[in-house]
C-alpha cells in the first residue's frame, strides 16, 4: 500500500494534522489536494505545537516532499508568512512544491468574502473570511489568477485587468474599496518571484513518484460533512474534501489510490453555522471543550460540541469510500459523566438512518441515542487496544459496528507516540 488518503469524516477539525504527521514519518510525499488557509491543523513536534494552515504536514521532515497541488486555492502572502514563521522556529530544511495550476486567493476575494457574508439575512455560513469561496467562484467562472501566472508579469497584468474590471463594479455596488491594476500586478509578481523556487507542474512530479512506487500521503482539509456536494449545504466549504477529489485536485488517476483513512473524533464538533443534530450545551459540552481544547485553529472561535453522530459518520464514510477509521481525542472522554452515541434520527415521527439532502428536513431531525457506559481511567499512556478499559473498548467496537468500518488507529493524546495501532496498515 503506497498511496494513502486522509479524509476528515465529520465537520472538520477531526485531528487530521496529527494523523498526517504520524503517518508522514513512513511517507516520501505529503500532498494537500483542496482547500486553502481556511483550514488549520495543529501538530506537536519536538515538544512544541505548530499551527499550519496551507503548508502540508510533512514540512518538518527534510526527507519528505510536500506538495500544494492544483486543487488548492493559495494565498501567496499567507504561504510566505507561514514559511517565515517556520524559519523563526528553526524549521529551514524542507522540500516544498507548489502547483503552477493552483488558483490564487487575491485580496479582493477576502474583501468580497466578508461583504457577501454581511449581506446575508438567514443563512450566514460562518466563513473564516479567508477569501476561499470567492476564489473558487472565480476559478469556475474562468476569471481567476493561477500560481503560474505570477511568474509572467505581462500576462499577469492582462489577467488582472480583466478580473479587476469586474471586481471593481462589485466593489462600487457594495461601497467597498476599489483595486488598482498596477499596484496588484507589482505586488503579486513579487510574490511569484519569491515563490518561484517552489513552483512547478506538481502533477508530473506526483506521477513520477507513483511510477517510483513512492509512499504518498494525500492530506484533505475540512471534512466530508462540509463537502460542497454531499455536506450540509449551504453550510459547507467551497470544495470537496472527499477521496474523489484527490484525482481532480492532484492529477493522479483514481486507480493509484490504495487506501482511504477516515479521521473522526470520538465525539462531534462544528465551527460556525449549520445544522448539528447532536449538539449539546450543558456541563458535558464544557467538559469536552475544556479537555479537548475545542477552539478553532484559524479563528479561535469556541467549537460547538455534540455527542458522536454515527448517522452522519456512516454517510461520510460511504460518500468517501472509507476503508478504515482513526478515532481521535479518545482520551478526552475519560472521566465524562454521561456518554451517548446517536444511532438514528427521528424525522416527522419516523426513524431514519440517513442524512436528508435539504437543511429544511435536516433541521427537523432529532437524534435517537444509545446510552454508553463511561470510564474514569486515564488512557493517555495506553499503547495497545488491550490496555484500554473495557468500557472504552466497547465504545470503539460500537463505532465499528454502527459505521460498518474497521478502526485502524486510536489517538489518546497529542503526541505521535500517543497513538494506538489497532489494525496495521501496510504502508
Amino acid at each position: 500500500m503506497s498511496r494513502l488518503t486522509i479524509v476528515g469524516v465529520q465537520w472538520g477539525d477531526e485531528g487530521k494534522g496529527k494523523m498526517t504527521d504520524y503517518l508522514a514519518q513512513k511517507s516520501d510525499v505529503v500532498v494537500r489536494y483542496q482547500g486553502g488557509n481556511n483550514a488549520g491543523h495543529t501538530i506537536t513536534f519536538g515538544g512544541q505545537r505548530y499551527a499550519l494552515q496551507s503548508i502540508p504536514s510533512g514540512i518538518f521532515s527534510p526527507k519528505i516532499k510536500n506538495v500544494m497541488a492544483n486543487g488548492m486555492v493559495i494565498n501567496p502572502k499567507a504561504v510566505l508568512d507561514e514559511l517565515q514563521k517556520l524559519r523563526e522556529m528553526g524549521i529551514t530544511d524542507y522540500q516544498l512544491f507548489i502547483s503552477d495550476r493552483a488558483s490564487v486567493v487575491m485580496p479582493y476575494h477576502i474583501e468580497l468574502d466578508g461583504a457577501y457574508e454581511s449581506l446575508k439575512k438567514g443563512s450566514v455560513i460562518g466563513t473564516t473570511n479567508k477569501g476561499i469561496g470567492p476564489a473558487y467562484a472565480d476559478k469556475y467562472n474562468r476569471t481567476g489568477i493561477r500560481i503560474g501566472d505570477l511568474l509572467h508579469k505581462e500576462y499577469l497584468r492582462e489577467r488582472l485587468d480583466d478580473a479587476i474590471s469586474m471586481v471593481n463594479i462589485q466593489m462600487r455596488v457594495l461601497r467597498r474599496k476599489r483595486y488598482n491594476l498596477h499596484t496588484l500586478c507589482e505586488e503579486y509578481a513579487e510574490y511569484g518571484r519569491l515563490l518561484s523556487p517552489y513552483i512547478c507542474d506538481t502533477s508530473r512530479l506526483l506521477y513520477d513518484e507513483v511510477k517510483k512506487d513512492s509512499r504518498i500521503l494525500f492530506e484533505g482539509a475540512q471534512g466530508v460533512m462540509l463537502c460542497i456536494e454531499h455536506g450540509t449545504y449551504p453550510f459547507v466549504t467551497s470544495s470537496s474534501p472527499a477521496t474523489i477529489s484527490v484525482p481532480l485536485g492532484t492529477g493522479i488517476p483514481p486507480k493509484y489510490i490504495d487506501h482511504s483513512l477516515g479521521i473522526c473524533k470520538a465525539y462531534n464538533t462544528r465551527v460556525g453555522s449549520g445544522v448539528f443534530p447532536t449538539e449539546i450545551t450543558n456541563s458535558t459540552a464544557y467538559y469536552i471543550r475544556d479537555r479537548g481544547n475545542e477552539y478553532g485553529t484559524v479563528t479561535g472561535r469556541p467549537r460547538r460540541i455534540g455527542f458522536l453522530d454515527t448517522v452522519a459518520l456512516r454517510h461520510a464514510c460511504r460518500i468517501s469510500g472509507i476503508d478504515s477509521l482513526a478515532v481521535m481525542l479518545f482520551d478526552v472522554l475519560s472521566g465524562i459523566s454521561e456518554l451517548r452515541i446517536c444511532t438514528h434520527y427521528e424525522l416527522n415521527n419516523k426513524q431514519i438512518d440517513y442524512v436528508p439532502s435539504t437543511i429544511y428536513e435536516y433541521e427537523k431531525c432529532k437524534p435517537i441515542y444509545m446510552n454508553m457506559p463511561v470510564w474514569s481511567e486515564d488512557i493517555s499512556a495506553c499503547r495497545s487496544f488491550d490496555e484500554l478499559p473495557e468500557n472504552a473498548k466497547y465504545y470503539l467496537k460500537k463505532i465499528e459496528e454502527l459505521t460498518d468500518t474497521p478502526i485502524s488507529y486510536v489517538s489518546v493524546g497529542p503526541d505521535r507516540e500517543q497513538t494506538i495501532e489497532v489494525k496495521k496498515l501496510n504502508l
